[in-house]
């Protein structure tokens, strides 16, 4: 008796997997498939490096408009009607809520934290995990019923968010452009009061000024209270401060190199982009004063101090810094960004995440001539490497790897699933190594093979792949009638 249709589907799904993620991954680009016409492979090529990979259907849309015109769409997001994501993102009940509105429904009322603390104390360190737990759940009890949720609900349905985005948005490049730069300007969501401002900042700060000039990114990066208080800037003061009482939260102030060491060496020169420590220095003066008010509050946002902040003059990278409050901070800004190694840094960085691990050496030349003769035009740059004969061409088609992120949205989109919960996915996401938005090194994530290339990370997206074709991944349904099993059993599946 022959197994049913769907069975049959499902064996033949997880069968191409299979296939295609045994094949070893090697740091160079993989053999090109002369199966699909060369004309299929640079629309799959595209689709992967521009977006999350290829839905079914997708390469016959696009093969219809043309590579070109596609590519077009996607660098003016805005003109890309995208009704599909908001449906499913209704469904979290966090995501696009204000910081107060996530303070006073799922933050620890300040009463219980006080008591926690007591009834900890009161325990002893000789407590058993079962008084521990009892504990735990008579304070739950108590004050469960004055929040909405629990505070790890609001990281959680960030995860799940993004996950929704890189599936379903048809603004494909606007998301892997967004992902790029939160990578960029890194935040750590699980440090302190970031879980609530964590969402605002990619919302309001990131998106916003994604695809503009590279300057004014900067510059509201570097007054968003999330920035401000990961990198501890917030606490940044003239040294003269110490001797002044503590600020609110308790901690004495003083100069802060954090924000000045990783704003000169990961978010605009490089590290090899000729600054020196004295320049370090000299630039944590300029922003002290840069801080928040109503941190304990419910609407935390940039505040200048000039009690705080270290007077005279400065000198940052060979150029006078005249004193004069906070006018400083926005000149090493504007210097920064039009800096010529800012300009060649990022044009790398650009270049590595769309064409190569090593990008090709005109390519980013060109990028980064464009950076300069435009002041800094992001959409312009971009526009510069995907519209090149190096990321159009063949050399380098499957080229990167894909992250545990990447390959996750990827394998969904291929698979033609439908998601109604991504808690799941976004789990796996992070046992492969890769919990989004909880990257604790201000580098972010690497977009490179060697970070994700292991026997290890191949085994769990073997894993993840065969649960989404067994559909054993809760919140995620395959019909695999639907699956493209043309990108699914690709050996190059896993690169993008």
């Amino acid at each position: 008796m022959n197994a049913p249709r769907s069975s049959r589907a499902r064996a033949a799904l997880a069968l191409a997997l299979s296939a295609a993620l045994a094949t070893p991954l090697a740091a160079g680009p993989a053999p090109s498939r002369p199966a699909a016409s060369a004309d299929d492979a640079q629309i799959v090529h595209v689709l992967n490096r521009l977006g999350y990979g290829a839905r079914p259907g997708d390469v016959e849309a696009v093969r219809r408009i043309g590579v070109k015109a596609w590519i077009r769409r996607q660098l003016h997001p805005e003109q890309v009607p995208d009704p599909v994501p908001a449906a499913h993102l209704a469904a979290l009940e966090t995501a696009g809520l204000g910081v107060a509105e996530l303070v006073r429904g799922y933050e620890v009322p300040r009463e219980a934290k006080r008591e926690i603390q007591q009834r900890r104390a009161s325990l002893g360190e000789d407590a058993s995990d079962a008084e521990r737990m009892g504990l735990r759940r008579e304070l739950i009890a108590k004050y469960g019923a004055k929040m909405q949720g629990p505070p790890r609900q609001v990281v959680e349905e960030l995860q799940q968010a993004k996950l929704v985005r890189a599936v379903y948005s048809e603004r494909q490049l606007d998301e892997v452009l967004a992902d790029f730069w939160m990578n960029h300007f890194n935040v750590y969501a699980a440090k302190g009061p970031l879980r609530f401002l964590t969402g605002v900042y990619e919302r309001e700060v990131i998106r916003p000024h994604a695809w503009g000039r590279f300057e004014d990114l900067l510059r509201a990066t570097a007054k968003s209270p999330a920035m401000l208080f990961y990198l501890d800037n917030w606490l940044s003061a003239d040294p003269a401060a110490s001797a002044r009482p503590r600020n609110a939260g308790g901690r004495r102030r003083g100069l802060n190199e954090n924000y000045a060491r990783e704003i000169l060496e990961l978010h605009t020169l490089g590290v090899d982009g000729g600054y020196t420590q004295k320049d370090v220095t000299e630039v944590a003066r300029v922003f002290t004063g840069w801080t928040i008010s109503g941190l304990r509050g419910e609407s935390p946002r940039f505040h200048f101090a000039p009690r705080l902040h270290a007077r005279g003059d400065k000198v940052v990278l060979g150029q006078r810094i005249a004193g004069g409050g906070i006018e400083e901070g926005e000149q090493v800004i504007r210097l920064l960004a039009a800096h010529p190694s800012t300009a060649r840094f990022l044009a790398c960085k650009l270049a590595r995440r769309f064409v190569a691990d090593e990008p090709p050496e005109a390519l980013v030349e060109r990028a980064a001539e464009t950076y300069r003769r435009t002041g800094g035009e992001i959409r312009a740059v971009v526009e510069t490497i995907v519209t090149s004969p190096e990321f159009l061409g063949p050399t380098y088609r499957a080229a990167k790897v894909k992250t545990p992120f990447e390959f996750a949205a990827s394998a969904v989109r291929a698979a033609g699933a439908e998601v109604t919960s991504a808690r799941a996915l976004a789990r796996r996401v992070a046992e492969m190594g890769m919990p989004l938005y909880l990257q604790q090194p201000p580098t972010g994530y690497k977009d490179t093979a060697d970070a994700w290339v292991s026997t290890s990370g191949l085994l769990a997206r073997l894993n993840l792949a065969l649960d989404l074709a067994a559909n054993r991944l809760p919140g995620v349904r395959v019909d695999p009638a639907r699956a493209d099993a043309r990108v699914l059993g690709s050996p190059e599946f896993q690169r993008r």
